[in-house]
C-alpha cells in the first residue's frame, strides 16, 4: 500500500488524536507529518503548496490558541455588547457622532462570529466546512476588518471637527448615516469579489485553521489584488487617521498655548475653568493616539505578511508568523470598546450608574450629566471635550 492509499485508509482525524507527533500517517516515518496531511481528500485542493513544506504544529500551539480565542470571544461579546446596550438606551448618548461608535462595535461583533468556527477547526485540526466554510470565514473577517478600519478613520475625522469647531463643526444625523453607509460600501469590493471568485480568492492560512485572501500565489491577478487591497483597506484609512489626529493634536497644542498666553497677560497662574476643560481634551487626545496605535497593531501584521507573499518573500512566512495577524486583528476588536470606555466621560458615567461592580469612578464629567444631550449642542458626543468648553 503506497502512502496515498494509506492516507485514504486513515482518513481525517481530530487534532486531539495527534499529540506531539505520536500519531503519524505512517508507522515507518519518524518525523512529524507536514501541514495538511489530516485534511479530508475533498479539501486537499484548498491547501497552498507553500504550507505543505512545514511540519504540522504541536498540539500545545493549538491548545494555546484555542484558550486565547475563548478569552477574546468572551471579552468581545461583553465589551461590545456593553457599547451597544449603553449607547442605544441612554438618552444622553443618542447623538449623531456616537452612531459611529455603535457602528464600530457592530463590526467588532461581526469579527467575533469567526471565533467559534476557529475553535472547531482547532479541535478538528483541519478547516471544517471545506471551500464554502473557508469563504464564509474569510468574508466575515474581511467585512469586519475593513469596516472597523474605515470607521476608525471617520471617527478621527468627526473628533477633529468636534474639537476644532464644537458649535458648527458637529455632524448631524443625515451626514452620519451617509458616512456609516459609506463604511459598509467600503468593505464590499475586496470582500465580495474573492467570495465569487471574480478577483482574488480565499484559502486556508497558517495552521490551516483560519482563512484569508490568497497572498501566496504569484500570478498577476493575485498580486494586483493584494497590492490594491493594501492601498484600499490599509493605506487610505491610515492616512485619514494620521491627518486628522495630527490636526487634533495641533489644535490641542495651540489651544493650550493660547490659554497660557492669556493667563500671563492677566497676571494669573491659570484659567482654572478652561484648564479643566482642556484636561478633558488632552485625555481624549491621548485616547486618539491609543486608537491610532491599536490600528497599527491590528493591521500592520496583515499588511506585512501579504506584501511579503506578493513580492515573493514567501520563505519568510511561516505558519506561526501568519497566525500573528489573525490574532492581532481579533485582539484589537476586543479592546476597542474598553478604549472608548476610558475616553468617553458620559459613557463612563452610565457604566458607573448601571454597573457599579465594574469599579468605574467618573468625577470630571459629573456636572454635565444633568444637562442631558442639551439643546445648546454642547454635549460631549464622541467624548471629545467637556460640556464646560462650550
Amino acid at each position: 500500500m503506497d502512502s496515498m492509499e494509506r492516507f485514504v485508509a486513515i482518513g481525517p482525524e481530530p487534532y486531539a488524536n495527534y499529540h506531539n507527533g505520536s500519531s503519524l500517517p505512517s508507522p515507518n516515518v519518524a518525523a512529524p507529518p507536514n501541514l495538511g496531511w489530516h485534511f479530508p481528500m475533498e479539501y486537499q485542493h484548498l491547501i497552498h503548496e507553500h504550507w505543505r513544506s512545514f511540519p504540522a504544529p504541536q498540539i500545545y500551539y493549538q491548545a494555546f490558541l484555542f484558550m486565547a480565542f475563548v478569552a477574546m470571544l468572551l471579552c468581545s461579546l461583553f465589551g461590545n455588547g456593553l457599547v451597544l446596550w449603553i449607547f442605544s438606551t441612554s438618552k444622553n448618548l443618542r447623538t449623531p457622532s456616537n452612531l459611529l461608535i455603535i457602528n464600530l462595535a457592530i463590526f467588532d461583533l461581526i469579527m467575533a462570529l469567526n471565533m467559534p468556527h476557529y475553535m472547531i477547526n482547532a479541535v478538528l485540526g483541519y478547516f471544517w466546512g471545506g471551500e464554502l466554510g473557508c469563504d464564509i470565514y474569510a468574508v466575515i473577517g474581511g467585512i469586519s476588518g475593513q469596516g472597523a478600519a474605515v470607521t476608525n478613520a471617520f471617527i478621527a475625522y468627526d473628533r477633529y471637527r468636534t474639537i476644532s469647531n464644537p458649535i458648527d463643526g458637529r455632524l448631524n444625523f443625515p451626514q452620519i448615516i451617509i458616512i456609516i453607509t459609506m463604511t459598509w460600501l467600503w468593505t464590499t469590493p475586496f470582500s465580495v469579489l474573492p467570495l465569487f471568485h471574480i478577483w482574488g480568492h480565499y484559502i486556508p492560512e497558517g495552521f490551516l485553521t483560519s482563512c484569508s485572501f490568497d497572498y501566496l500565489s504569484q500570478d498577476d491577478e493575485t498580486r494586483y489584488f493584494v497590492q490594491s487591497m493594501f492601498v484600499w483597506a490599509y493605506c487610505i484609512p491610515m492616512v485619514i487617521i494620521c491627518v486628522y489626529y495630527t490636526k487634533l493634536f495641533l489644535h490641542v497644542r495651540d489651544h493650550e498655548k493660547m490659554l497660557a498666553d492669556q493667563a500671563k497677560k492677566m497676571n494669573i497662574k491659570s484659567l482654572s475653568a478652561n484648564q479643566n476643560a482642556m484636561s478633558v481634551e488632552i485625555r481624549i487626545a491621548k485616547a486618539a493616539m491609543t486608537i491610532y496605535m491599536m490600528y497599527v497593531f491590528s493591521w500592520t501584521p496583515y499588511a506585512t505578511v501579504s506584501l511579503l507573499g506578493t513580492f515573493n518573500y514567501r520563505h519568510m512566512i511561516t505558519p506561526f508568523a501568519s497566525m500573528i495577524p489573525c490574532c492581532c486583528a481579533k485582539l484589537v476588536s476586543c479592546l476597542d470598546p474598553w478604549v472608548y470606555a476610558a475616553s468617553h466621560p458620559k459613557y463612563r458615567l452610565e457604566l458607573e450608574r448601571r454597573l457599579p461592580w465594574l469599579g468605574i469612578r467618573e468625577r470630571n464629567a459629573a456636572p454635565s450629566v444633568n444637562s442631558g444631550s442639551g439643546s445648546d449642542g454642547c454635549d460631549s458626543e464622541t467624548g471629545t471635550i467637556s460640556v464646560t468648553n462650550c
